[in-house]
């Protein structure tokens, strides 16, 4: 028999980075500055997990404030690198994750990456840039630079709530989205009214796209190692322009299309091989 927590956790993990694959479409359907955005998303995200979460404990140990940080850094600066480069430069880089996390989380966790983690990051890398050779561009180099810090940020959270296995993850997970608030309350404050349509983006932004994505990430990152929780979810890039296609017409070519299946394969081999060495002997 396998161990069905950790199953669980797989598909958890890809279940959040179908709903995170979402972000691309809805952030530039928004009228708002990018930090107006990232503040209203992450207010509905922590009222959201506040509404669902039993048991909380706010210990503001430098752990539980830490990995809060590094949230908050992750999610707004996606966001900010959204407005800057194209999306598909920011979902890329930010899954420079991990590489990051491979590199650290030996030192942090004593989680040493395998030949297998090593592979299947070369061939994802690969996929993605064969799958955005048409779309990957030397312009906007600030956007670019803050999607590279939003991957830097993305290891940090999976490395830092990894750390808090033992207890639990969504708290530092709330305190994150409670400060992107704070950050973005004045650009909120100054920002146009949105239309009827720019509030239902803007919820399903908060409850779907980031509430209840993290709410499955921090349930699985507990039975995951930190490099499993960053590289099983580089689904997300392939699944934001299927949205795309899907809603606003636009049609991935053929180079798009092989990348996509060198990604997808890549992921799937390597959280069967996941799954399977939890099996008992």
């Amino acid at each position: 028999m396998k161990d069905p927590a950790h199953s669980r956790a797989v598909g958890q993990l890809v279940a959040a980075a179908l709903l995170w694959s979402f972000a691309g479409v809805l952030i530039k359907g928004i009228a708002w500055p990018p930090l107006a955005i990232a503040g209203g998303r992450g207010l509905i995200a922590a009222l959201f997990l506040l509404a669902t979460s039993r048991g909380l404990k706010f210990t503001w140990s430098r752990l539980q404030v830490g990995a809060a940080l590094a949230y908050v850094a992750c999610t707004v600066s996606f966001v900010v690198a959204n407005r800057l480069t194209t999306a598909a430069n920011a979902i890329l880089l930010q899954y420079t994750a991990p590489v990051w996390v491979a590199l650290l989380g030996a030192w942090f966790l004593g989680e040493r990456a395998t030949r297998a983690d090593w592979w299947a990051i070369v061939v994802s890398f690969l996929g993605m840039g064969l799958f955005f050779a048409d779309e990957l561009r030397l312009a906007g180099v600030l956007g670019n630079l803050v999607g590279i810090f939003s991957g830097v940020c993305f290891a940090g959270v999976a490395i830092l709530l990894r750390k808090q296995k033992d207890g639990s993850a969504v708290e530092s997970i709330i305190l994150g989205n409670l400060l992107a608030f704070v950050i973005g309350l004045p650009f909120i404050a100054t920002a146009p009214a949105l239309p009827g349509s720019g509030w239902v983006l803007l919820v399903l932004l908060g409850v779907v796209q980031l509430g209840l994505s993290y709410k499955l990430y921090s349930q699985a990152i507990r039975h995951v190692t930190a490099l499993e929780a960053v590289l099983i979810p580089v689904v997300e890039p392939v699944f934001n322009p299927i949205w795309v296609l899907l809603f606003v017409g636009e049609r991935p070519g053929p180079l798009a299309l092989a990348g996509g299946a060198i990604v997808l394969g890549a992921v799937t081999l390597r959280a069967v091989a996941s799954i399977r060495r939890t099996w008992p002997a």
